[in-house]
């Protein structure tokens, strides 16, 4: 295969945009010592009732594990704090802090200006085709 064939592959422009978009982000949060990943689970978390680790993992497409450890890190930052569960204190869930709720606008606004960044020059509907794709693609069970 040549280096032509693989840029044409669906693969590798996925993954070379992500990985444009994450330095871009990563560069952004970093004035806020806030990690993309750290901002992932913070996006997820945002505006929700505690949620299992287990569940969360799914969302963010991570192991339980690498979800504890995220978890851990912006526990130490106090921007998400762990509970468990009142009975018999095995399950547990996590939630934003009312740090990470004050935090999570101006992180908001850094998603955007990268998002606008890489997006706005697209077309309103081809925005909209490329988000609905991507839903799909994301969220397809």
């Amino acid at each position: 295969m040549t280096s032509s064939d693989a840029n044409s592959q669906l693969t590798f422009l996925v993954r070379a945009l992500a990985n444009f978009v994450s330095t871009n982000m990563r560069m952004r949060l970093a004035a806020k010592k806030v990690t993309v990943a750290e901002w992932t689970m913070l996006w997820v978390l945002n505006g929700e009732p505690p949620i299992a680790p287990s569940l969360l993992a799914g969302r963010m497409g991570m192991s339980r594990g690498a979800i504890s450890k995220l978890a851990d890190r912006l526990i130490q930052k106090s921007l998400v704090v762990r509970t468990a569960h009142k009975e018999d204190g095995y399950d547990q869930t996590l939630a934003l802090t009312p740090k990470g709720k004050k935090l999570f606008p101006a992180l908001h606004t850094l998603a955007q200006e990268t998002e606008a960044h890489f997006f706005d020059r697209l077309s309103w509907t081809d925005r909209e085709a490329l988000d609905r794709i991507l839903k799909g693609l994301v969220y397809r069970d």
